[in-house]
């Protein structure tokens, strides 16, 4: 792994452990009008992102914004409605007819859905490393939280979450490259903010807002300074860095995370099922998002890949010096080698060797593989 993919990692992971830490200041909101706190936390990131944005030497970000289409702004007021308010929304109607773990079970299947999503919407195959370690973090999710008591009512409001979770990831794909992570996640907010008090006035009317007790104005400066302004910067530069799916998987972090603190609150223990739970969701991690080097991690993608896995590689080697140029057609010498027709025979380079690992080390170096292609998706 090359240093901007683990810079990625790290983002990711830091931003899913500050959300789960955050569901102890959820339970503290718990009596304050749901959309009416949800604007006040969204317009508060708001006013804590201009700052951000109006550093000195960066590109202003009205001239930014006008050069979204409508289709783009559809995207991001879905994205707001759906990764966002949707969200919290789900997990609140949930949890009251659910126990907890069940909408958080439901939410660390997202992983799974995101790295088969986001891949066939780009027209190419899902990596079959990220499903495996997207299983893994999901069992390992179940582990921590496990299966509380139920009805169809909390059934469905937590596939909302469920979908939620997978929105927030796969809508912000398109919107990532022109905006940023900064800008993004302050139009987000800005949007998000609209979206809440609109369905605070319908739902609510004129008990939209109140004043907040010491403890909920503490929660709401907490969800508003960490858990959105750092959190989803995090968030969306470690997905800048190492793509949706393999930084969805860090979401499993979400629920150990918050199993790890609510006992300093009183509201949970943590004993063995969550320490396993949480190897599980690790191990995960570990293997899907790319943390640990892969040995002969160039035949995922590449030139040299056709040559490593043909047996006839480790009795001898045609490099091709002159390659065609994209696009243009091959010119065929005097025959055909491992490599598809041979260039002339004076640009051959044969190199001749007796062990496959030693022959695979030669085709790394000589063909030209790019370091890190396997990881730049």
């Amino acid at each position: 792994m090359n240093a901007t993919s683990l810079r990625g990692a790290l983002l990711a992971a830091v931003a899913c452990i500050l959300v789960g830490a955050s569901f102890t200041a959820n339970s503290v909101l718990g009596d304050y009008p749901y959309a009416g706190g949800q604007a006040l936390r969204y317009g508060l990131a708001v006013l804590l992102f201009l700052p951000l944005l109006a550093r000195g030497g960066q590109p202003r970000p009205t001239a930014a914004l006008r050069t979204l289409t409508l289709r783009e702004w559809g995207r991001l007021a879905l994205l707001a409605a759906v990764g966002m308010v949707g969200f919290n929304l789900a997990v609140l109607g949930a949890e009251r007819s659910a126990e907890p773990a069940v909408p958080g079970v439901f939410v660390g299947c997202a992983p799974i859905l995101v790295a088969v999503l986001v891949p066939l919407l780009d027209g190419r195959r899902p990596m079959r490393a990220v499903l495996y370690a997207a299983a893994l973090v999901a069992t390992g999710a179940f582990a921590v939280q496990g299966w509380g008591s139920t009805d169809p009512a909390g059934i469905l409001c937590s596939a909302g979450a469920l979908a939620g979770e997978v929105g927030f990831a796969v809508l912000a794909v398109p919107v990532l490259r022109p905006l940023g992570p900064k800008l993004l996640s302050a139009t987000v907010c800005g949007v998000a903010t609209a979206e809440s008090v609109l369905l605070g006035v319908l739902l609510d009317g004129g008990a939209l807002l109140r004043m907040p007790t010491p403890g909920e104005a503490v929660a709401l400066l907490w969800q508003a300074a960490v858990v959105t302004v750092a959190g989803f910067v995090c968030w969306y530069m470690g997905m800048q860095r190492i793509g949706a799916e393999r930084a969805t998987l860090f979401s499993g972090l979400i629920p150990v995370s918050a199993a790890l603190t609510a006992p300093l609150v009183g509201t949970g223990s943590y004993g063995i099922p969550q320490a396993g739970g949480s190897l599980l969701v690790g191990l995960g991690v570990v293997l899907g998002s790319g943390v640990l080097p892969r040995r002969g991690a160039a035949r995922d993608a590449g030139p040299a890949a056709g040559v490593e896995n043909d047996a006839r590689h480790q009795r001898r080697i045609i490099v091709h010096r002159n390659m065609s140029a994209t696009g243009q057609p091959h010119q065929p010498g005097s025959g055909n080698g491992v490599l598809g027709p041979d260039s002339p025979a004076t640009q051959q380079q044969p190199i001749a060797t007796e062990h496959g690992d030693h022959a695979s080390r030669i085709v790394r170096n000589t063909v030209g593989q790019p370091r890190g292609s396997a990881e730049a998706r």
